[in-house]
């Protein structure tokens, strides 16, 4: 027995307990550069003679032989791509988040399965805002958003932008005794307002061109008893 090993008693029985430096170990170092998983896959080659890469694993009747096809990988790395409903200037229903029910414009797609896409603001509230590709159905309901500036959605589409600020940390005693205080309130940057009113000026013109639709944008989408969103046509 090592010397680093112990024998304990347990009640009527006895126990080797190793040192705790060879004890199997709870974490991993994780790897600089991740590398995705691969499987190997067989494939069936009944008239192939095997070659000298390929490995034999049984010869059934017939003569008929397994060898080994290759490398599958098990997580690929793909780029998002959005289904063909998402194209600019669609009005979309939002089905989760804050302002889910609402109808918005959709500006741009983003990374990573987002939307960029606001109300316009003026018409039902909605600002400037980036939401999941999942969680919208695309409507058949077009507005012309060719009027925009390239630059400015560019601008307002990198993630920075939508970044918050952290507020500061407060002393134990001063953020005990303000927990029952009401929130402050956030106050908008003049520079996002006014890439808000920007972006609003040039979709409400286009918008007020087309009959009903201010109205329509201006609704909030909800269901009753006995609808069928299945059925329904967007």
């Amino acid at each position: 027995m090592p010397e680093s090993t112990q024998s304990k008693k347990f009640g009527s029985s006895s126990r080797d307990v190793p040192h705790h430096s060879e004890k199997a170990k709870k974490w991993y170092p994780a790897e600089d550069d991740a590398e995705r998983r691969t499987v190997l896959f067989m494939q069936h080659c009944p008239r192939r003679p095997p070659s000298e890469l390929s490995v034999r694993i049984f010869q059934g009747q017939g003569g008929s032989d397994w060898e080994l096809g290759g490398r599958l990988t098990r997580k690929s790395v793909r780029a998002w791509k959005p289904r063909e409903s998402l194209q600019p200037g669609t009005v979309l229903i939002l089905l989760a988040g804050r302002f889910r029910g609402k109808r918005v414009v959709l500006l741009k797609n983003l990374d990573q399965g987002t939307l960029l896409v606001t109300g316009p603001f003026k018409i039902n509230g909605v600002p400037l805002r980036r939401v999941n590709a999942r969680y919208v159905i695309a409507t058949s309901t077009k507005v012309d958003v060719s009027g925009l500036e390239a630059k400015k959605l560019d601008e307002v589409s990198k993630a920075k932008y939508f970044t918050g600020t952290k507020p500061a940390d407060k002393a134990g005693e001063e953020a005990f005794f303000k927990q029952g205080e009401k929130p402050e309130k956030k106050e908008i940057s003049s520079s996002r307002k006014a890439d808000q009113k920007a972006i609003d000026k040039v979709l409400l013109a286009n918008i007020k061109k087309v009959d009903m639709l201010p109205s329509y944008l201006k609704s909030s989408f909800s269901l009753q008893k006995g609808d069928k969103p299945h059925e329904m046509k967007f």
